[in-house]
């Protein structure tokens, strides 16, 4: 996480939830992001945990802002977590920081999601067992379906205002 970016969330107020309790819940609509600042939550969608995230700076809420809809999966907490709270519009209207990380890790997500869908593709033209197709299928949902799965929290502490490595 940039550190201009890090000194930034330390300004903003911080929630806590015990073991068990909901962080996000589905069909809520909250407008806040949540950045991970310690503990471990679960990512479930219709009774499926599709992640357990403990990276910090892991964003929450982000698809259901952008997208101007509901959250689409319930968050939990599994043990005590933190979150530095702030109001979504406010910060990616008045934060470019934070609107650049939260636009890297979704482009992130996607271009994740596009290679796997590649894989099933290739795969499906070179006739391997469904068996194989079937666990390539499931990581393009995994990576789709969460809105904040494995792939988005890859990499942390995944700093997307990097420079990239020189070639």
């Amino acid at each position: 996480m940039p550190p201009l970016f890090r000194s930034n969330l330390t300004s903003l107020p911080v929630s806590i939830f015990q073991p068990g309790e909901t962080v996000l819940a589905t069909g809520s609509v909250t407008e806040r992001l949540l950045f991970l600042k310690e503990g471990v939550v679960e990512v479930v969608r219709d009774g499926i945990q599709l992640a357990r995230i403990s990276e910090k700076g892991a964003v929450f809420g982000e698809l259901a802002v952008l997208l101007d809809k509901p959250h689409t999966a319930d968050v939990r907490a599994v043990q005590r977590a933190e979150f530095h709270v702030a109001d979504a519009t406010t910060l990616l209207s008045e934060n470019p920081t934070a609107l650049l990380y939260v636009a890297a890790i979704l482009a992130r997500r996607l271009d994740g999601a596009n290679a796997a869908l590649l894989d099933v593709k290739r795969q499906l033209d070179t006739g391997k067992p469904h068996n194989m197709i079937a666990k390539s299928v499931a990581n393009v949902e995994h990576l789709l379906n969460l809105g904040g799965g494995d792939l988005l929290y890859a990499g942390y502490p995944y700093d997307p205002l990097a420079s990239p490595p020189p070639r």
